[in-house]
């Protein structure tokens, strides 16, 4: 009880039903988490590469898969009141489940340095103030509000959802506006295309790394239900609604950000306002998620660790903003196939149900989810195709292959154990 009592995250534990969040509650944190800003420039590239007609239906499909593959999770934390770290127990081991907590919660921190670099480079640019000092009162905040957890994510995210959907909107019609009407827009051609199947890797692979997060957040929700519907809802139409603020603005203007699109229509506080929200949103996802994700290698609580993780995303946020983004592409890589085992071995090989985390004796190293995790990242990274796709499809086929196999030779074991006990007495 005591435990509970100080740790309000719920870091080494399950959520209790008490605690848990209502639907619109759920709905706006789970739109800030989509309200990305790298969705945006991802769909500023696919709206200079396609047709209009061809964009809505590639950024239907891309979200479509991403929040199947999301809400399937946000099933799960529902279900069992888990964060991504603790259910990565059930199918990688105890001391396994530090290969996902190491790659979720270190893709995570690169990210918030990144997000306050994304922040300060336009910001100091319109203001005028040092850089430096830009990064440091932002990062400052950002820490703040996710060393407070829910609570704080969903104030953060009641202010940021409807002020970047309103302003965003009110942008991208004034694009439209600039570059002639709907019917203009429509009619766009790109002057250099891109294949469906490079879009269709460029919207899904922006998120479904992240996507894979989505379990420290839905294991808040009341009901199993509210989960799935509101994750399907921040990806359908939240992601979709990113994408296209990108792409409009990369037609009118030749900026896929939304606030370099305000600048040159001379939105500048409201282009301010809304990165500001936009970045805060989403750092704060990234550092409450990260401090999770060390809490389970650490056993430290949280919040102590969402301070860390601040300071050193702070501090080295400008080298990450310059060097570390091709590196964390490289993890996005890795990720989704960790989701894709946590889902086959929960819906799969346990049929929708695991024992409770409290009396559960886990295995230290489940090696068939390691040796899945590392053939998954090899597919994604190397075989033809939509990479997270290769890596989600990979990963489960070797799993459930590997998981069989090794259960089957067990058994076999265990079998000719007990024959030899019967030999032995009888003889």
């Amino acid at each position: 009880m005591n435990k509970q009592q100080t740790d309000q995250d719920f870091s080494l534990q399950a959520v209790p039903v008490t605690k848990r969040n209502g639907f619109w509650k759920m709905l706006v944190v789970m739109l800030g988490l989509t309200f990305f800003s790298a969705s945006m420039l991802s769909g500023g590239e696919l709206g200079l590469g396609l047709s209009m007609q061809e964009f809505i239906w590639v950024v239907l499909a891309g979200n479509l898969i991403l929040g199947l593959y999301t809400a399937a999770l946000a099933y799960i934390a529902a279900k069992t009141g888990l964060s991504t770290h603790l259910l990565a127990r059930y199918a990688f081991g105890e001391k396994g489940s530090y290969l996902a907590s190491l790659l979720l919660g270190g893709t995570q921190v690169g990210w918030f340095g990144v997000g306050l670099a994304m922040f300060a480079v336009p910001v100091q640019k319109v203001i005028g103030l040092d850089m430096s000092l830009i990064i440091l009162i932002a990062g400052v905040l950002m820490t703040a509000s996710a060393f407070f957890g829910m609570k704080s994510l969903a104030m953060i995210s009641f202010i940021s959802v409807p002020a970047i959907a309103i302003l965003g909107n009110f942008s991208m019609f004034k694009a439209v506006d600039t570059i002639g009407g709907m019917s203009e827009l429509m009619a766009y051609e790109p002057t250099q295309s891109i294949s469906l199947a490079a879009a269709l890797t460029i919207c899904v692979g922006s998120f479904a790394s992240a996507g894979t997060l989505t379990p420290d957040f839905a294991r808040f929700a009341k009901t199993k239900r509210s989960a799935v519907v509101t994750t399907l809802i921040a990806f359908l139409i939240g992601n979709s609604l990113m994408f296209a603020f990108g792409a409009i603005g990369a037609i009118a203007t030749g900026f896929a950000d939304i606030s370099e699109v305000m600048f040159t229509q001379g939105l500048i506080v409201a282009a301010v306002i809304v990165l500001g929200l936009n970045i805060w949103t989403t750092n704060d996802s990234a550092l409450y998620a990260s401090g999770l994700g060390f809490s389970n290698i650490t056993k430290v609580k949280k919040k102590k660790v969402v301070i860390f993780n601040g300071i050193v995303g702070t501090i080295f946020a400008m080298w990450l903003y310059n060097n570390f983004v091709g590196w964390l592409t490289l993890l996005g890589a890795a990720l989704p196939p960790i989701g894709a085992i946590l889902l086959a071995d929960f819906f799969i090989l346990n049929r929708g149900s695991y024992q409770a985390f409290e009396t559960m004796k886990f295995k230290v190293v489940n090696w068939p989810a390691i040796i899945a995790w590392g053939l998954g990242f090899a597919a994604a990274q190397f075989l033809p195709g939509i990479p997270p796709l290769n890596g989600i499809i990979g990963s489960v086929i070797v799993y459930l292959s590997v998981s069989i196999v090794t259960q089957k030779l067990t058994n076999t074991n265990t079998s000719l154990e007990v024959e030899k006990g019967a030999i032995k007495i009888d003889y």
